[in-house]
Order: C-alpha cells, then structure tokens, then sequence
C-alpha cells in the first residue's frame, strides 16, 4: 500500500536533522508506538464488537468491556518503547500484534541469535545492541533467547537422513568445556554427507573423549542408520581409532578411505618449516599416483630421500596403507571429492573461529548450542553450490553401484 505524499510531508514538518527521524525521540518511534497502540485498539474492538466510546455498544449482552490499559515496555530495532495495552473486564482479550507476554518485537530475537551463531559474546551482544538500537538487554534475557534453540538442537540432531549417501566424512575439533566438575578439551565429532545431488549436509554432532574405540563408534554408525541411512559407497576418515571397523559392522559394503589431507598434516608435524613445502611436494607424488603399485613405488623414493631425517613418516604412510590406497581404485573424479575434504575442513575452520572468541564453555549443552547455531549458517551456504566435480563422480558411482543405487530406492 503505498503512503499518501502530503501524509509523510505533514509528518516532516519540522524536520532539521537525522535525530528528528531516527532519535531516541525521533519519528519512527513514535510512529511505531502510535501504529502499534491503534492496531491493539483495532484488535479490542474486534474482540468485543464495538468500537471505543460507541453508544451503541454499551447495552450489549457481552457482559464484557474496556477495563482501561496497562503499560508495557517493548524492544526491538527501534530502541525500546512503552505502550499502552488495552484491557477488557473479563481478561479474555489476547493481542496479536504484541502477545500477552511478548516483551520484543518478531525479528529482534533473531538478531541475538545471528549475532550469538557468530562468535559474539554476551558481553559484546549487549554493547552492539545498546551502541545500534540504544536498547539495554541483560545478560539474563540472551541467555532466554538462546536456550530456546536447545529444543531445536535436539529434533535436528534426531531428524530422518537421506537412504543414500555416496560420501560422508567424520571429522573432529577440540573445544574446552566443563565436564564431570572440571575443564578439559573434549571431542567433537563432526559427520557431513554428500546427498545424491551433490549438496553437502551435516548429519550430527557428538561428543567423546580420546580413549573412545570401536564400541563408540558404533553406536554413532547405528545412530546414523536408525535415522534413517540404508547405503554409503564411501566413508572418509582420520584415523580414529575403531571408526573403520563400526562402519564396516553396519554398513559392510562401504570403503573406507583415511583422509590423504589428515595424512599430510600428520606427516608435516615431523617437519620443520623451512623443509615442509619439499616433503609436501614429495608426498603429492606418492598421492597423486595413477595406481596403488605406483603409489607404493614412490613412497620408497620418498624414504630414500628423507627417512634418515623423517623415517617417522614413511613408517606412518606404511602403518596405514591399506586404508589409503583404496582411492586409487577410482577415477580422478572420484578420487578429487575423497582425498580433498575440502567440505568438512572449510567447516571446521569455521566453527574454529567461533569457539576461540570463548575460553570455555560451561557445559556441553552451552558448546552444541553455539555450534549448531553455527553449523545452520554454514550449511545454508552450502545449499547454494553442489561439490566440485560432482557430476563426474555421480557418474561413476552411477557405474559402479546402480545395483546399489536401486535396491535403495525400492526399499
């Protein structure tokens, strides 16, 4: 509907300068309170089917009628502003517009939360509100605001998963938080897949300590398949200990594959900064190889040259070959979305970055909050692109297990 000209110019009489406007005691928000307090009285004379001060309406049989107003104080991107809230006799008037027990208006909750899922702390909350808005918030209410998203944390991470997917990942970051009445870096375990049509999604979060082994592990790996998952062509680890041998108890004909970026971070460590982008580039060949033979044949040239310096990383390679070389069996394709995790590292590094801002937190409840609040933001992002070279690989998945691909589908 669009404002009558002569309407805004009368409204801007006056006007000198952008407080006039946007002030503490400007225009908008007194519009805003005149606008909200007409539209409850339009909602009362609804409600009682009579309009203020009409003499027609007082002979009603309703038994009901204006009991005067009482006052409320409302926040929102305005600033704060006190109305008056009008009241019937029976106390069977329930507003619309402002809720009986609404105190902000829809919308700036969710400025707390997007400013919450980024990393800012209660403290720099309240100053941006009151630096912005000119609104002053307790620590109190962001922590009502936030705690209503624990719900949601909870449906999500119990959601129906896809029956099929041809990739997932597992990875882990550490995140200090209170446990058992003390501090300590604990665990969490993040798990993405690769949908059919090449979006990525992540499909939980758990927590553990370091100790946890295959038992552990299947019951994430069972979680997963009670959620619904029937199918998973490839599994992309980091070596945790007893993950490859949950996902083969559930999912038997998955392949799992060690995570070739983990096992170059993990060479690297053994490296010292000025030597690190030659034993990188030494072990790109190894990676890189057309075959497993190949493969195999460089990581001893690659011992020639370095293990009287790094023997420690060919003895790592070689510990665990038989769950890197299953990669090689594929085409580049395939093979550029299993050993380039860019997918859950690029989340990691987000999520990395909104932990720092806090030295702990006080319990696991606390962490998954923020970080599912996080997560929400990240994967929206990732709605808007599929992987890198997806419909290559869906293709050759499409080769190699159409068998598979239907007997999901039928189920």
């Amino acid at each position: 509907m669009a404002l009558d000209k002569d309407l805004i110019d009368k409204l801007l009489e006056g006007y000198q300068k952008p407080e006039d406007l946007i002030g503490a005691n400007g225009l908008l928000k007194q519009l805003t309170k005149a606008l909200v307090e007409r539209a409850l009285n339009a909602e009362m004379t609804h409600h009682l089917g009579y309009a203020q001060n009409d003499p027609d309406g007082r002979g009603r049989d309703s038994g009901n009628a204006r009991n005067g107003t009482s006052r409320k104080k409302l926040k929102g991107d305005f600033g704060e502003i006190e109305i008056e809230v009008p009241r019937d006799r029976e106390a069977e008037f329930d507003p619309q517009i402002v809720g009986k027990h609404q105190r902000r208006f829809d919308g700036f909750d969710d400025k707390i939360l997007s400013m919450y899922a980024r990393g800012m702390s209660t403290r720099e909350i309240q100053g941006h509100l009151m630096e912005i808005y000119g609104v002053e918030i307790s620590p109190s209410l962001i922590s009502e605001v936030t705690d209503a998203v624990v719900e949601e944390v909870k449906l999500w991470q119990g959601r129906p998963l896809e029956a099929l997917y041809p990739i997932i990942y597992l990875d882990a970051l550490y995140v200090k938080m209170r446990h058992e009445g003390r501090v300590e870096n604990r665990a969490v375990y993040v798990a993405v897949g690769i949908k059919m049509d090449g979006l990525k999604d992540v499909l939980g979060l758990w927590t553990g300590d370091n100790t946890e082994g295959s038992k552990y592990w299947l019951t994430i790996v069972t979680e997963l398949r009670n959620r619904g998952v029937k199918d998973v062509f490839i599994a992309c680890v980091d070596g945790l200990k007893g993950f490859p041998e949950a996902i083969e108890a559930v999912f038997p004909e998955t392949i799992v594959q060690l995570c070739i970026v983990h096992m170059i971070r993990n060479s690297l460590k053994y490296v010292g900064w000025k030597e690190r982008k030659l034993v990188a580039e030494d072990l790109r060949a190894v990676y890189t190889a057309p075959t497993a033979e190949a493969a195999q044949q460089q990581l001893e040239r690659f011992g020639e040259k370095w293990d009287k310096r790094y023997g420690a990383i060919r003895m790592l390679w070689q510990r665990h070959w038989q769950r890197i070389i299953p990669f090689f069996a594929f085409t580049p394709e395939i093979r550029k979305v299993m050993y380039t995790t860019n997918a859950i590292e690029s989340l990691n590094m987000s999520l990395r970055k909104i932990i720092k801002t806090r030295g702990s937190f006080p319990s696991e409840q606390a962490a998954f909050k923020l970080l599912y609040m996080a997560l929400k933001n990240v994967v929206a992002n990732w709605q808007r692109k599929v992987v890198d070279g997806w419909h290559d690989a869906l293709n050759q998945f499409t080769l190699l297990w159409n068998d598979r691909i239907q007997a999901v589908a039928q189920r």
